[in-house]
């Protein structure tokens, strides 16, 4: 199943450091920045927009809840990619030393909805998820 471009989403998100946040966005994830100001910034996530907004008060503790086995961060976003952009990005972030929520894997291996995934902090706590499906029409198989 061939599914449309969706229109690109918009999500604002708290940090603690635009600098870093920067550094990390910016120079880790290779994501161009837009429009700032002092205390916000936005940057191209994979052709979607997020923004920094400087607001450590909004910072967090993660919940989270068992997923195959794995302790997933409730509070999560991120994005979809084809399989070889996600292994470039798997290799590039452990190259990076990231430190991992959960490292590259593939869950529900065998079963509907079969994916690549991986789960890292930001620098202000944010967790990210980026996955991938060798069948991106088993995107929502049940």
């Amino acid at each position: 199943m061939t599914y449309p471009p969706p229109p690109p989403f918009h999500l604002a998100f708290p940090v603690h450091d635009l600098a870093l946040a920067r550094q990390f966005y910016g120079g880790l994830l290779g994501c161009s920045e837009g429009r700032s100001a002092d205390d916000w910034v936005d940057f191209d996530f994979f052709g979607h927009q997020i923004v920094a907004h400087l607001s450590a008060d909004e910072l967090g503790a993660a919940q989270t809840n068992a997923v195959d086995g794995q302790k997933v961060p409730i509070r999560h976003f991120g994005v979809v990619l084809d399989m070889d952009r996600w292994r470039a990005l798997a290799d590039q972030l452990t190259a990076a030393g990231i430190d991992f929520v959960i490292a590259p894997y593939v869950r529900f291996k065998g079963e509907p909805g079969e994916q690549a995934t991986m789960f890292f902090l930001d620098p202000s706590g944010n967790a990210i998820e980026l996955k991938a499906f060798a069948d991106l029409g088993s995107l929502f198989a049940k």
